[in-house]
């Protein structure tokens, strides 16, 4: 899918909370958005949410609003992996065969890295059902 090969040409740049533009930064959102416009894809990107303790719902309400949907088959390259993370927290990013690419609020970048259990576990979305 274009917006994995897109999200791959952003690894190295720097991480910036509610970043959502490359030349500035991104954070996981920002990623997964300016993944998608790259390939020529607008979607509505959701604003003033939390660092920590998005909840849930209100994830997978920015993912139904910017026109993802729960992905019915097997995963494909572009997918959104949604990743629960530890104390109820969300992280989002783009998924490819055997790696992921996402925006890591602890080494400050966006990285590829190996699908682990917990990114394998997640629930994937994918945009219009046709990817």
């Amino acid at each position: 899918m274009r917006a994995f090969a897109a999200a791959r040409a952003m690894v190295g740049v720097r991480f910036r909370f509610q970043g959502c533009d490359p030349a500035t930064g991104l954070d996981c959102v920002g990623l997964v958005w300016a993944a998608y416009a790259e390939a020529g894809v607008r979607l509505a990107r959701p604003g003033g949410y939390p660092l920590r303790g998005w909840a849930r719902e209100r994830v997978e309400t920015a993912l139904i609003a910017a026109g993802f949907a729960p992905a019915e088959c097997a995963g494909q390259a572009g997918d959104v992996a949604l990743v629960a993370l530890p104390a109820g927290q969300f992280h989002v990013g783009l998924i490819g065969t055997d790696n992921w690419i996402h925006a890591h609020a602890g080494l400050r970048r966006v990285v590829e890295a190996p699908v682990d259990a917990a990114v394998r576990a997640a629930p994937r979305w994918r945009l219009g059902q046709g990817g």
